[in-house]
């Protein structure tokens, strides 16, 4: 409890120096690195209306954030102070944490590109001087590999690239890619035998099949399912009480829509029939075309055969 009262000294201080637009422009000035220095119009300082910290540790680290316009269009400067006696051996990490929030607060502020975000950390603890390293990766059990795999671009596995034949090697996740690879193609009959020879290669269990055939029917574009389906029950005999059952509540579910959407018509064009019926009274009795269209929904074309 004395740690939370006494911080609070330190966090109004930071804030009140910091927050003025020439102190921090003097801040700023002197601290930064000159290469990020030279890129910055200090003019163009404004203060921004956010805090990165966590809830539970506003008690023992304080932040500002400050815009600036570079070269490459608004930087910001975020600048940190730790409150504690002891300083916080994953700092490095929390100042990464805060930048990606202040570069996510900038991309739903509209902007269609990432800035540039400089963490600093103000440091006044007992310790002198600061003993631990700001860069997040070092805080990892292996920095080399850290920067390795930080500093290039991340794995990709795009299968829209990868040939058939290479993706049908690929043992249990096979299936998973061929299908998802051809997902939202019109026919699916292109690749029944390749499904089917992976399927009876007995990589994939009942319950993943289930979900894929699920899978293709849900979310395909094949132009009729139970035309695929029954290709596929052909060459897979051990499925195909399964497959056909599909295919026979597709058909089941076609013949339904097929017979709610025929219900639909005739109640649309009994609507249109006593629209046209009543247009032709309110005519008859005088009322001007535009009034009838108005109340009856109709267009002048609909209306024309009337006034004859």
């Amino acid at each position: 409890m004395k740690k939370r009262m006494t911080s609070t000294p330190h966090d109004a201080v930071f804030k009140r120096f910091l927050r003025h637009p020439e102190t921090a422009n003097d801040f700023l000035t002197l601290h930064l690195p000159e290469a990020i220095r030279q890129r910055c119009d200090f003019s163009s300082l404004r203060l921004e209306p956010a805090s990165f910290v966590d809830e539970d540790l506003r008690a023992w680290y304080s932040d500002v954030l400050w815009s600036v316009q570079t070269p490459c269009g608004l930087g910001y400067v975020y600048v940190v102070i730790e409150h504690q006696s002891s300083p916080d051996n994953h700092m490095a990490f929390r100042l990464m944490r805060y930048a990606i929030a202040a570069m996510q607060r900038h991309l739903d502020a509209g902007h269609k590109t990432l800035p540039l975000v400089v963490p600093m950390l103000f440091y006044h603890g007992a310790t002198s001087p600061y003993p631990f390293s700001l860069n997040w990766l070092d805080e990892f059990a292996d920095p080399q590999m850290a920067r390795t795999l930080y500093a290039c671009p991340f794995p990709l596995v795009d299968v829209t690239v990868i040939p058939d034949d290479e993706i049908v090697q690929h043992r249990r996740v096979a299936l998973l890619e061929l299908m998802q690879k051809h997902i939202r193609q019109r026919d699916l009959s292109g690749i029944t035998e390749s499904l089917a020879t992976l399927v009876m290669l007995g990589y994939t269990n009942r319950r993943q099949l289930r979900v894929l055939f699920h899978y293709m029917l849900q979310y395909g574009n094949t132009a009729d399912p139970s035309v695929f389906l029954r290709r596929l029950a052909r060459r897979l005999p051990q499925y195909e009480e399964r497959l056909m059952s599909i295919a026979q509540k597709l058909k089941q579910e076609g013949i339904q829509e097929g017979r709610q959407e025929g219900r639909l018509e005739g109640l649309q064009e009994g609507s249109r029939r006593e629209a046209l019926r009543i247009a032709g009274s309110m005519l008859q009795n005088g009322l001007d075309t535009e009034t009838v269209q108005r109340i009856t929904g109709l267009s002048a074309d609909e209306l024309k055969p009337l006034h004859s």
